[in-house]
C-alpha cells in the first residue's frame, strides 16, 4: 500500500525506519506497469490522495466519508478540520504517544481496553480526545513486552508539539487540540474535500 500510494504510511511499525522499508527499496507501485508514467487527471490526483490519507489512519471508506462529512460541517477550513479529527482519534494519539508502533497496533490494543482516558475503561478506537485529557495506559496491561519495546523505541522518535508523555507513570496528556503545523504528514487535505464536494 506504502508503494501504491508513493509515500510512507508507516504500517508496519519500526520496520518504516529502517533500510527495509518498501518505498525505500522499490519507490515505484507496485505491479507489472508500475515503472510506467501513467498522466494522472485532476480527479486522479485527489483519488490518491483521499486513499493515502484513508489508508494511514487504518479507517474504512464509510467511516472516512462521515468523518470527511462531520469535518465540512464544522467552523473554520474543511480540510484543517479534517486533520485535527483524524488526529484527535484515540488509536492515533496512542500511536503518537509510542504506547504502540503502529496504528493498527495501537487499534487493537484500545479495543481490547487496556487504555483509560480521565480514568474511565475507554474501548472505542474513534473516541475524540480533547484538550486536557489524559490517557493512561491500564496497571494490570504496563507489563505487556509489545507496549515496554514501543516505549523504549519512542527515543528516537519526536513527540507531537500537542502531546506530553509521562513513561514513569505510563500517562500520555493532550496538551491542545493539534494545529495544522503539528500534522506533519504529506498531506494535501484540500485535494480531499474537493474531491467530496462533488458529490
Amino acid at each position: 500500500m506504502c508503494r501504491r500510494e508513493g509515500a510512507k504510511l508507516f504500517l508496519k511499525g519500526d520496520r518504516c525506519y529502517t533500510e527495509k522499508c518498501s518505498v525505500d527499496r522499490r519507490a515505484y507501485p507496485p505491479g507489472q506497469h508500475g515503472q510506467a508514467r501513467p498522466r494522472v487527471s485532476n480527479y486522479g490526483a485527489q483519488l490518491r490522495e483521499k486513499q493515502k490519507v484513508k489508508r494511514m489512519y487504518g479507517l474504512m471508506e464509510r467511516q472516512f466519508a462521515s468523518t470527511v462529512d462531520k469535518a465540512t460541517r464544522m467552523r473554520g477550513r474543511s480540510g484543517t478540520n479534517l486533520l485535527q479529527l483524524l488526529e484527535r482519534r484515540l488509536d492515533n494519539v496512542v500511536f503518537r504517544l509510542g504506547f504502540a508502533t503502529s496504528r493498527a497496533e495501537a487499534r487493537q490494543l484500545v479495543r481490547h481496553g487496556h487504555f483509560q482516558v480521565n480514568g474511565r475503561k475507554t474501548s472505542t478506537p474513534s473516541f475524540l480526545v480533547k484538550a486536557g485529557h489524559v490517557v493512561t495506559l491500564r496497571e494490570s496491561s504496563r507489563e505487556i513486552a509489545r507496549i515496554v519495546g514501543a516505549l523504549d523505541a519512542l527515543e528516537g522518535r519526536a513527540l507531537p508539539g500537542w502531546l506530553e508523555i509521562d513513561k514513569t507513570s505510563f500517562q500520555g496528556i493532550v496538551k491542545a487540540l493539534p494545529a495544522r503545523d503539528d500534522i506533519t504528514l504529506p498531506i494535501e487535505e484540500q485535494l480531499i474535500v474537493e474531491l467530496y464536494s462533488r458529490y
